[in-house]
């Protein structure tokens, strides 16, 4: 079954004739094509893709499960898809309410022929279950972040900057056959590793610094996302501690995530750790999210996340702790949920390294 299917068959439970995908993860997702523009139309009796001469050749070739035409200027995805909808009877068309401007929605609007009613978790929750092909691509990016980590720890000295780093990083990265990059690298260092989403600056390295590394790129349309963080020359009583509670937190958070536990139970299992070494007030985020054509989706392993996880769910498992003007460690793994427990991915070691 195409993953165009997959979306037809759930039309009946949301109440809707058709479904519009018109954003670029999503389209994605539905057609396993990459492209900047185009929507897709889904109806419970076939499927259409549209977009324009860049990528028409392309689109032809690689999507199956949906007719693909193409949209000019004269004959634009709009019109053509509102030809679609009147001929199928359909009155009730699911738009992606999370990823649509307000100018896009009216415009839409007006070009189509029924009511639009927003729908993006009717997509949302099919991807938030992975199938094995996205998990192998899910595998293929983390094992090029790992690679590239492995060269850029060799490159790491005293003297050499954050930016240089996360730039050395990047290129390793793209080198071992990245697409680009799942986000702009996080490398920060000694006081500045206190910011959990810090921007590499020119500070040098110095002896007695942690450097927190947090990256990842993408392969085959997938986001790979991992976080690592070492030390250079020394540490102290202090810096061991804290690594060692954010590593003890995150065995805690994997141990409880399976199929049926809340994303939350698995965030309060990592900071009850956090919490009980005294070190609560300095964990402020969530224990993880959901990783796909995304590197932030659905589900989550946050406070606020009440729903049970779902086997073949794909989640960050990221606990740190930041102590402001001082330092702050973060250790990230990607896990996979399944019936009874969870399957770590990394391979990337986690033991405390002094470089």
């Amino acid at each position: 079954m195409s993953r165009f299917d997959k979306i037809a068959a759930r039309l009946d439970a949301f109440g809707l004739d058709a479904m519009l995908v018109t954003s670029g993860p999503n389209r994605l997702y539905a057609a396993g094509f990459p492209s900047s523009a185009g929507l897709a139309v889904i109806t419970k009796d076939g499927s259409w893709f549209f977009t324009d001469s860049r990528y028409i050749e392309a689109a032809r070739k690689a999507i199956t499960g949906a007719e693909v035409r193409e949209s000019t200027r004269e004959n634009p995805a709009s019109k053509q898809a509102a030809q679609i909808l009147e001929k199928h009877g359909v009155k009730r068309l699911g738009y992606e309410e999370d990823y649509m401007t307000v100018g896009e929605y009216e415009s839409l609007r007006k070009a189509l022929p029924c009511e639009m009613v927003p729908a993006t978790k009717l997509v949302m929750d099919l991807r938030s279950v992975k199938d094995q092909a996205e998990i192998d691509c899910l595998i293929a990016a983390q094992r090029i972040a790992e690679k590239a980590l492995t060269e850029t720890l060799n490159f790491i000295q005293v003297g050499r900057t954050e930016r240089e780093i996360a730039a050395y990083l990047q290129y390793k990265m793209l080198s071992y056959g990245g697409e680009k990059m799942s986000f702009e690298p996080i490398v920060v260092s000694g006081p500045n590793s206190s910011m959990p989403h810090g921007v590499p600056s020119d500070k040098p390295v110095a002896a007695g610094d942690f450097i927190t590394m947090d990256f990842g790129c993408v392969k085959y349309g997938y986001c790979s996302d991992m976080t690592r963080t070492v030390a250079v020359g020394h540490v102290t009583e202090e810096m061991e501690k804290v690594y060692h509670t954010v590593l003890a937190a995150q065995q805690a958070g994997i141990a409880t995530a399976k199929a049926g536990v809340p994303g939350k139970a698995v965030h309060e299992a990592g900071a009850k750790v956090i919490a009980d070494a005294g070190y609560g007030a300095y964990f402020g985020h969530g224990f993880g999210h959901g990783l796909g054509v995304e590197v932030h989706e659905q589900p989550g392993a946050a406070p606020s996340c009440a729903d049970p996880l779902p086997v073949g769910a794909v989640i960050s498992a990221e606990p740190g702790i930041y102590l402001p003007g001082k330092f702050g460690v973060r250790i990230e793994d990607i896990i996979i949920i399944e019936e009874g427990g969870c399957r770590d991915i990394m391979e990337a070691p986690k033991d405390l390294l002094i470089l």
